[in-house]
């Protein structure tokens, strides 16, 4: 048998050159929903396809807790974090991001934040001519959360702010520079943030009485106590920094309207409706991660093949929401299919499947969409032309971005 096709065969290396294509590649080479391998010494089982889907958000099946590796807890989601847990600790903590982040009141303060946060740095844009999208999304975004989330940040602290929440993502899956730098980002920010949950206990800091600050530092676990302070630091990163990665969506955004121009005409003359449509494409089409991972919680069987307790079992997100199965002209970009039949939350999983209110679903999902369908058109009425960059969107780089950060010249 090839080495490179053999379940004994340890994947780690090609994960790490060929990114969101390794999985889909490897599945098709062997047909069927169920793909044996080996991640970091570990065997593992990659799943792909509906009925996976809804077998991998059944917690009696998958289970979150020690199935995180090391440098993924130590630079995207902390440890301690939420993402971790299982059963009666994870829906309680669970409940604290869903009324954060999934209440309408709030979000509409949120996307409202973030909005005022762009129009007050558009002047700043056009006097500087040229900016790049991802970095100046990443601060726009930093100050509406910021600010919605009750931190008081002195102008010259957002830019710092935004590259510390964009390097905890972009260093996640990879090593070298990149993922020292998430380290580093994440020990600061966590610091920072542990001495102000200690300063909102004690009574010498205040914050709003229903802002994030004060939601998190007065949560109570299952066990009926307060969150450690670095643990309650972790869990307000876990609200800041997937709320900045939304600049990587702005940047495909603007990718998707380059490569197919009517789209940036109908955002800057749409309603809503198309909006909306175009964001659920964006998030098909450019999903953040690859996969998602958990461990089988008991010996199981999925399609006909056993998965012993504890093998690491991977979601396909890439391939499920690229499947020609399940899309018609998958790698073709047509927000027209989210205007003709409304998105099917089991069906578009960039930010995973199940149900984000008892299973491990992102609660932020409605933030996602929020702010894409807020920034999006305001970004097609921007004047701007964009200048010659390179735009290449390596899928071995994870997490994927188009290489220049998207440039683009504003005319006055």
């Amino acid at each position: 048998m090839d080495r490179r096709s053999s379940p004994r065969a340890d994947s780690t290396l090609p994960l790490l050159l060929r990114g969101y294509a390794w999985l889909p590649n490897r599945l098709r080479r062997r047909p069927g929903p169920v793909l044996r391998t080996r991640l970091l010494g570990r065997p593992a089982v990659a799943l792909h396809g509906p009925e996976a889907v809804r077998f991998f958000y059944d917690e009696r099946h998958i289970r979150r807790a020690g199935a995180l590796p090391e440098p993924v807890r130590a630079t995207l989601f902390g440890h301690g974090a939420v993402h971790g847990l299982d059963g009666a600790a994870h829906q309680l903590r669970k409940a604290m991001f869903l009324g954060l982040l999934a209440d309408p009141r709030r979000l509409e303060r949120l996307v409202g934040s973030v909005g005022e946060a762009w129009d007050a740095a558009v002047p700043r844009w056009r006097e500087r001519g040229q900016v790049v999208v991802l970095d100046a999304v990443a601060e726009v975004l930093t100050a509406g959360v910021a600010r919605w989330a009750g931190l008081t940040l002195h102008d010259d602290e957002v830019a710092p702010l935004a590259r510390d929440l964009v390097a905890m993502v972009d260093g996640f899956a990879t090593v070298g520079p990149r993922h020292w730098r998430a380290r580093l980002a994440r020990r600061r920010r966590e610091r920072s943030l542990a001495a102000l949950v200690e300063a909102v206990r004690d009574g010498s800091a205040s914050v709003p009485a229903d802002c994030a600050v004060q939601t998190v530092a007065q949560h109570r676990d299952a066990d009926g106590e307060l969150l450690a302070p670095r643990v309650a630091a972790v869990e307000l990163l876990n609200v800041l920094r997937p709320t900045v990665a939304v600049c990587w969506f702005a940047a495909f955004a603007a990718h998707a309207m380059h490569r197919w121009p009517d789209n940036r005409r109908r955002l800057a003359e749409d309603d809503g409706a198309f909006a909306t449509a175009f964001t659920q494409e964006v998030r098909r089409f450019y999903p953040f991660a690859p996969f998602v991972g958990g461990k089988a919680a008991a010996d199981l069987t999925f399609a006909g093949e056993p998965l012993p307790a504890g093998t690491l079992v991977l979601l396909d997100l890439y391939g499920h929401l690229h499947d020609p199965a399940l899309w018609e002209d998958p790698y073709g970009f047509h927000p027209q299919r989210f205007l003709d039949v409304p998105a099917d939350s089991q069906k578009l999983i960039p930010q995973g499947g199940g149900d984000a209110a008892t299973g491990h679903r992102c609660p932020g999902e409605g933030v996602v969409v929020g702010l894409l369908e807020s920034l999006a058109p305001r970004l097609a009425r921007l004047d701007y032309t964009v200048p010659d960059q390179d735009l290449t969107i390596a899928l071995g780089r994870v997490i994927a971005r188009p290489r220049s950060g998207f440039v683009i010249n504003l005319t006055s």
